[in-house]
């Protein structure tokens, strides 16, 4: 099949895409479309960390040793941070032995990064721990607020930039609101054929 009529303006980006992988392979990253590869890039390089290359265990180390946990949101899309999709109590265990680093995003471009230790993280990590052990089954994926993150975090990074939390707030609505109108139309047109099938 033929190629979309952007396919050369994609060809034509490829040279400077290249060049930030490579940049990325230098600090660990084989794949900047892969686990956030290229977010993670631009949090190392702003702060000064060394990544740490795998996918076990933390994500990047300090000079003076400390090893970090990096996490990122696009406030566009959600107003907290994820976590793991398999929260346990080791992973509790090797979250309470590391500093954690969380940038804000609007898309792609980083806006802020708060720094916070482990234990301002306490309270989120004591309920999982809980939770674990009253169900002894994993915990999905559970989330720290944003609003957490900028009471208690320290502000390390800053692009001078202005972060505009109600505008990306009011993004986030239209975005769920067009895809509550896309699931709509979808049932809509699946009982429409359903219909017209009966009557045929």
């Amino acid at each position: 099949m033929p190629p979309h009529p952007d396919w050369e303006r994609l060809e034509a980006l490829m040279p400077a895409v290249r060049e930030f992988q490579i940049l990325a392979r230098e600090h660990g990253i084989d794949d900047i479309f892969q686990d956030n590869g290229g977010k993670i890039l631009q949090m190392l390089l702003a702060l000064n960390l060394q990544g740490i290359p795998g996918r076990e265990g933390n994500d990047a180390v300090d000079a003076l040793g400390r090893e970090y946990e990096l996490k990122s949101v696009n406030i566009w899309l959600t107003a907290s941070f994820s976590t793991n999709h398999h929260i346990n109590i080791p992973i509790i265990n090797k979250y309470r032995e590391v500093c954690w680093t969380f940038a804000v995003y609007e898309g792609i471009e980083m806006r802020r990064a708060y720094f916070m230790t482990p234990d301002k993280l306490e309270p989120y990590f004591a309920a999982w721990e809980a939770k674990w052990s009253s169900s002894r089954k994993d915990i999905n994926n559970p989330k720290i607020p944003l609003g957490f993150v900028m009471q208690k975090g320290e502000l390390v990074y800053a692009d001078q930039k202005e972060l505009d939390l109600v505008a990306a707030s009011g993004i986030r609505r239209d975005k769920a609101k067009a895809a509550s109108d896309r699931r709509a139309a979808k049932a809509k047109a699946q009982a429409d054929l359903i219909e017209s099938l009966q009557e045929e």
